[in-house]
C-alpha cells in the first residue's frame, strides 16, 4: 500500500492501469480499516490507527483528483455518444465529495483512537469504520466493473450493464 497523495503517470503509462493499481491500494487500506474495526474494543493497535489516519485523507483525495482530472474526461470522450455517461460521472464525483468528508471525520477518530484518547466512543468509531470501508469497496467495485472492465474495450462494461438492466441513473 502506498501513501502517495497523487498518482503520477510515467511517460506513456496507461491511466486505466494506474487507476487499477490505485484501487488495489485503496482496497488494502480498506482491509486495514476492517482489521481496526474487528479489533475494537479490546484489541486496538494504536500504531495501525495512526498509520491509517495519516494515509487515509491523502490517498482518497489523490485518487479522486486523478479520476476527476484524467480518467473521467477520458471516459467521457470515449463514450461521448452515451447519453447517460455524464450522469454516471457526476454521481461518482458526488460520491467522491461525500467520501472525502467522511474520510476527514474518520481521520480525526482514528487519530484520537491511536493516541489513546479515553473519550473516544468506540462503538461510534467502529460504525464509522465499517460505513466508510464498505462504501469505498462498493464505489471501487462499480468503477472497476462498469467503467474499467478488464480485458474489454473501455465502456463495454457500461454497455453490457445497460443491456441487462436498462439505463444507469
Amino acid at each position: 500500500m502506498t501513501n502517495n497523495a497523487t498518482i503520477k503517470l510515467s511517460h506513456g503509462e496507461d491511466p486505466i492501469a494506474a487507476l487499477r493499481k490505485a484501487h488495489k491500494d485503496q482496497l488494502l487500506l480498506c482491509d486495514r480499516l476492517e482489521e481496526i474495526a474487528d479489533s475494537l474494543p479490546d484489541g486496538i493497535n494504536r500504531q495501525k490507527c495512526m498509520y491509517a489516519a495519516r494515509a487515509l485523507g491523502p490517498m482518497i483525495r489523490g485518487v479522486h483528483r486523478f479520476e476527476e482530472d484524467i480518467v473521467f474526461p477520458m471516459i467521457a470522450e470515449r463514450l461521448s455518444s452515451d447519453d447517460t455517461i455524464k450522469v454516471t460521472l457526476d454521481r461518482l464525483r458526488f460520491e467522491h465529495c461525500e467520501d472525502e468528508c467522511f474520510a476527514e471525520e474518520l481521520t480525526e477518530a482514528l487519530h484520537a483512537l491511536g493516541s489513546g484518547d479515553q473519550k473516544v466512543n468506540i462503538e461510534a468509531v467502529g460504525y464509522m469504520l465499517r460505513g466508510f470501508f464498505e462504501a469505498m469497496r462498493r464505489h471501487i467495485a462499480f468503477e472497476s466493473e462498469m467503467l474499467l472492465p478488464i480485458g474489454k474495450p473501455l465502456g463495454a462494461g457500461l454497455a453490457q450493464a445497460k443491456a441487462s438492466c436498462g439505463t444507469l441513473q
